[in-house]
């Protein structure tokens, strides 16, 4: 009965969770405010950091809580004014008489304005004088028990009069905000000075038709980076602002190659409603229906549950140990128990605990959860993990490339100013006292621009970009699979997990029940006809417990159709039983009245109800988990009606069918109650009578089959296969959850009856820490589980390093959700609380979905580390380049025009190439990239890191490219005029050409290098490229942008210099890539061949080895034992984890 009502009250020994400070308010998962801030100010590079400066704005995070604080200190004000005004009660019945005198055009005996001053004042005597909840449902206009008209005109007018539910949302930055951060960037304004400064004294000194070319190119350059830079950021600003969303149509990406049409990404203004779209119940004409919160009316009837989130401000119409936590809107984290003296309901809160109904009397704007959430900044997102580590690459290398950069500029000044340089005819550039002061100021802003040409070149800029796209992209694809992203960082981690934790109800099941088994009166019933020949008083009272003990109703039109059937999945399997047997669901209803209610309980796993059958009688009624009931039972109703003492012989029998049923993967539901005096119930504190749970008379026995899911069988291998170890955690009988985990693969059937493999939540939660740490990694399914033991489980997989994933649908699981690396919540069953602390939502509750989402995570992780491995061959290529270059000759292959040229065109450009790189199947057959192991001493101690992100196959693959490029472009750039045959021309003419040459052969081998960054581990990097239409789209694209360059980069047409080779030479790229992988290959099996030979010979060795040493041996490690038994027993694990990691 883990998720039979969704009802169910938090747990005793989980207080804390409700009670303590900050109720529900799991603690974010994101970076804290600190660590962000000590990362801003640490970013040595601002042309690193800049791309990062919209997700660290602190001050808006300052801003939102300084809101929150002042709008709670007013609502506290104005209620202490109107509690203590002088007033008194003449002023209090003058305003009650007026609510009840106006009269709108409207037909509406109240107004707005009077409704938010009842809502903001929850003052209960203005409350009772209007007539209480009853006398403001009939100034509304609306029925208490039939909710509204669903008219849709009487809906409307409603809105109209009394607003909608929804509020006003801040307009997002415009684009010129995000130019005017580009224009920031410290290495951009370097080059703009520059720029000018070239401009101008090339005007001077070469007049006006020649003399523009240098600056105003530069000019030109720096303009097309900030303008797309601006749109780039705008870009992933708004990703971020909806970053629980996906983007909505294939056409942004085209859309952001085209950088001149940027209001398609206004867009992502629409996601973010996604989120806030929360679908609740409300009745209308009768009906419990579905609708949008954005869709409710004052004067509507909303049921509430545990778990849920206050729609409207409202008041309680009635409730059954109703507790909300107010903590969202009054900063206390105490739970407010809510009855008629306490009826007052605020818009945003969660549903604690129990359930009841509530008239609407506030929406939209007129509440305070709306003024508070119309007046908070947009959020920004958060720095995910990866993007920390990417910022940490990025920073390093623009160290090293302002090192590098420095060390450059020192050395050429140097030699200019000493005369160690030579123009073309052999004149020495500068002389001291000779050279103008104009000449010289342009040789040494010319060296200047060198060096800022390094710094560009060497700032990997494209790797941020790389990574929202990837996670835009992906996020995309998820929501097609069903799952909603409502953390970024989840996107990444969703492909390191090593073991998903399920539920098993409505996940790996279809939760579609039905009662298929039941005893009653201790009979097995085999057909539905069998309920006839039972005793009146048996059925009466099963009958009776079904439609008394529930949260769901039935609806019986009057036209006679099907009865419709509302609540969770289990009670609407009872209920429909129930009128199977010939239940009259509103007449028994109308025939007792409720006293109290326990709601189901998802420790105690049951739930109970006092009921006031006659003035003589009362009633309390029981059902939940068959063994766990069974256990409370000391007699049992027979067939005849008659009440038979619980003896040992019975109990085993009833245990007996328990069990059959459970193999049978039958969820087994019981029924039982026990007569109360009427005398012995505390009718003054109903609400604190806790209802007797022992000495009850077992009624009947229910079993409820909710088949598998099909495709789960499949989606539980592929994640075998993948290196991911799916586990059960299920409130279900232990039998019954072995029967479906064996059913659906998680578990083979013969080791079903293993229980290291299988173990009970009880026995798991009263071991040790040590002992559940040790038995964590083995345990593949726990039934009869409780909320606190799924949490225990995920903290002790956690401490074994491993990555873990976690499946919850009630409020009780959001601590678990909230621990694990990755929480998914339900989207069909969870409640509002679980889905609050979950990563993504898992929209139709199945288990495949979640296995999509590993893939695309894999996705994720794998597509990054192609763009790294590319970015960083382009980086460390051409900084190498340039350097030498620029040491040897005092000029460089590489001016900054080409370089700002090569990061605007391969950085924008290639990260949208590889980012939208599908998944494919190779990805779910590697081994997750978890924590790594590492020991940080001998004694004790086992820490987890995460695994390198740049991976040994990536190292290799990226020097061999970056070292023929170097290779290969340094050698035309020395020999390149005698290579390409052009001594014969004037010198300025074939230095132009070798230059143009060598650009254009160094972004041909990047366009090339494309092709080994999509396969960085396989030998046909043309694999499936036809398939990705966006990847040959922006090959061609970059091949077509860069023959259409001219005059603006001073190049000459390409014509001339032997356009056929520069493609050979990029071609050779893959071919080289194709020779080190064969090569890698070679080297690994004989290694391999080496290391079985020596593992062999270790073997022999070992069994040759003389008993006596085998004793000395045994003997010292008994005395190191005694010195150092911590380090031993690691010693022992280490052992044993090798020999595992040897037979894989």
């Amino acid at each position: 009965m883990a998720s039979g009502t969704g009802s169910s009250p938090p747990p005793a020994h989980e207080e804390r969770v409700l009670e303590g400070e900050g109720a529900f308010e799991i603690s974010s998962k994101n970076t804290s405010h600190d660590h962000l801030r000590r990362w801003r100010q640490a970013a040595l590079v601002l042309n690193a950091s800049r791309r990062f400066r919209y997700t660290l704005d602190l001050e808006r995070q300052e801003e939102k809580e300084n809101l929150r604080r002042m709008l709670r200190s007013h609502a506290q004000v104005i209620r202490a004014v109107f509690v203590f005004k002088e007033a008194g009660q003449k002023n209090l019945r003058e305003y009650c008489t007026s609510i009840k005198g106006d009269t709108l055009s409207q037909r509406f005996s109240v107004d707005l304005k009077k409704l938010k001053m009842l809502n903001r004042d929850h003052d209960a005597i203005i409350f009772q004088e209007v007539g209480g909840v009853k006398g403001l449902s009939d100034l509304l206009k609306s029925d208490l028990d039939r909710g509204l008209s669903p008219d849709e005109s009487e809906l409307m007018r409603r809105r109209d009069i009394f607003g909608a539910n929804t509020y006003p949302r801040k307009e997002r930055r415009s684009i010129w905000h995000f130019v005017f951060e580009a224009c920031q960037d410290l290495t951009l304004v370097i080059l703009m000075v520059a720029a000018a400064i070239s401009f101008s004294l090339g005007m001077a000194t070469e007049g006006v038709k020649d003399g523009w070319y240098d600056g105003g190119s530069i000019f030109f350059a720096v303009f097309l980076v900030i303008f797309v830079t601006g749109f780039e950021v705008m870009f992933l600003y708004n990703v971020y602002c909806s970053c629980t969303q996906s983007l909505c149509s294939d056409t942004f990406f085209t859309t952001f190659l085209a950088t001149s049409d940027y209001r398609q990404s206004l867009q992502f203004q629409h996601l973010n409603e996604e989120k806030r779209n929360i679908q609740v119940e409300v009745i209308r004409g009768g009906k419990r229906l579905v609708a949008s919160i954005f869709d409710l009316v004052v004067g509507d009837v909303v049921p509430l549950k545990i778990g849920d989130q206050v729609p409207a401000d409202g008041i309680l119409i009635y409730g059954h140990s109703l507790a909300i936590d107010e903590s969202s809107m009054t900063g206390e984290s105490k739970i407010v128990n809510k009855d008629q003296r306490a009826p007052f309901l605020m818009s945003g809160c969660k549903v604690a605990d129990g359930y009841g109904s509530m008239l609407v009397t506030g929406v939209g704007i007129n509440t305070e959860w709306g003024m508070l959430m119309a007046n908070l900044s947009e959020d920004i997102g958060e720095e995910t993990p990866l993007q920390v580590r990417l910022n940490g690459v990025a920073t390093l290398i623009g160290i090293v490339g302002l090192s590098v950069a420095g060390a450059v500029l020192v050395i050429l000044w140097l030699r200019y100013f000493t005369g160690h340089t030579k123009n073309p005819d052999g004149t020495t550039q500068f002389l001291a006292g000779t050279t103008g002061v104009k000449q010289g100021f342009m040789g040494a802003i010319r060296i200047l621009t060198i060096a800022v040409t390094i710094v560009v070149v060497a700032v990997p800029e494209g790797l941020p970009l790389a990574v929202t796209l990837t996670l835009a992209y992906s996020m995309r694809k998820m929501m097609r699979d069903k799952a909603l992203v409502r953390r970024l960082s989840s996107c990444e981690t969703m492909g390191s997990a090593t073991t998903i934790c399920s539920d098993k109800t409505g996940t790996l099941t279809m939760n579609k029940m039905t009662v298929v088994e039941a005893y009653l009166g201790g009979e097995k019933m085999d057909t539905y006809d069998n309920a006839s020949t039972m005793c009146t008083s048996v059925t009466a009272l099963l009958i009776e417990g079904i439609a008394q003990n529930t949260t769901g109703t039935v609806f019986m039109p009057e036209d006679g159709g099907a009865a419709e059937i509302t609540g969770s999945p289990t009670e609407k399997a009872i209920l429909s039983w129930g009128l199977m047997i010939g239940m009259d669901f509103k007449d028994v209803r109308s025939k007792s009245s409720v006293l109290h209610v326990v709601p189901f309980n998802s420790e105690k796993k049951r739930g109970g109800v006092a009921l006031q059958v006659s003035d003589t009688e009362v009633h309390i009624h029981w059902k939940g988990a068959a063994e766990l009931l069974l256990a409370s039972c000391r007699s049992w109703l027979s067939t005849d009606g008659s009440i038979q003492q619980m003896n040992s012989i019975k109990h085993n029998e009833f245990k007996e069918r328990i069990d059959d049923m459970a193999m049978s993967s039958l969820r087994c539901v019981a029924f039982a109650y026990c007569p109360w005096e009427p005398k012995m119930v505390p009718m003054e504190s109903l609400d604190k009578w806790k209802l007797p749970e022992d000495d009850l008379t077992l009624i009947g026995m229910v079993g409820i089959k909710d088949p598998c899911r099909p495709g789960v069988r499949n989606a539980v291998q592929l994640c075998s296969t993948a290196g991911v170890k799916v586990r059960m955690v299920t409130g279900d009988n232990v039998e019954t959850a072995k029967a479906i985990a064996v059913e659906c693969g998680i578990l083979d059937a013969k080791d079903a009856a293993s229980e290291p493999n299988v173990i009970e939540g009880k026995v798991f939660r009263e071991m040790s820490e040590t002992a559940r740490e040790d038995i964590a990694d083995k345990i593949t399914v726990m039934g009869r589980s409780s909320p606190n033991d799924k949490l225990l489980l995920v903290q002790c997989l956690k401490r074994r390093g491993h990555v873990v994933a976690v499946t919850g649908d009630g409020t009780n699981d959001a601590p678990a959700l909230h621990e694990a690396d990755i929480g998914l919540s339900m989207g069909i069953s969870g409640t509002e609380v679980a889905k609050e602390s979950s990563d993504i939502i898992i929209l139709d509750d199945d288990f495949t979905s979640v296995v999509k989402v590993v893939r695309w995570g894999r996705s994720v992780y794998a597509n990054i580390q192609k763009f790294i491995q590319f970015q960083l061959t382009v980086n460390v290529a051409a900084l190498v380049i340039n350097v030498i270059a620029a040491v040897s000759s005092g000029d460089v292959p590489l001016n900054a025009v080409e370089l700002l040229w090569v990061n605007l065109i391969m950085d924008t450009l290639g990260a949208l190439a590889l980012a939208t790189e599908p998944p494919t199947d190779n990805l779910m057959k590697r081994h997750p990239v978890g924590r790594r192991h590492v020991i940080t001493s001998l004694i004790a101690i086992n820490t987890f890191v995460l695994e390198p992100l740049v991976t040994n196959v990536m190292w290799r693959n990226l020097f061999i490219q970056a070292l023929y490029q170097i290779a290969v472009l340094l050698i035309f750039n020395f020999d390149g005029k005698r290579i390409l045959r052009l001594q014969n021309g004037s010198w300025e003419h074939a230095e132009k050409t070798k230059n143009t040459f060598v650009f254009n052969a160094f972004v041909f081998c990047q366009i090339f290098n494309e092709f080994n960054a999509r396969k960085p581990e396989e030998k046909n990097v043309f694999k499936g490229v036809a398939n990705n239409h966006l990847f040959v789209a922006i090959v061609g694209a970059t091949t077509v942008l860069q023959n259409v360059q001219r005059k603006s980069f001073k190049v000459i047409t390409f014509a001339s210099t032997g356009i056929g080779l520069s493609p050979i030479l990029g071609n050779s790229s893959p071919c080289l890539s194709d020779l080190s992988r064969a090569t890698s290959s070679i080297v690994l099996v004989v290694e391999d061949h080496a290391k079985m030979k020596s593992k062999a010979a270790r073997a022999e060795t070992w069994q040759v080895r003389p008993q006596v040493q085998h004793c000395r041996s045994k003997a010292s490690l008994e005395h190191r034992s005694l010195k150092h038994p911590q380090a031993v027993s690691l010693s022992h694990r280490l052992d044993s984890q090798q020999e595992l990691h040897l037979e894989r």
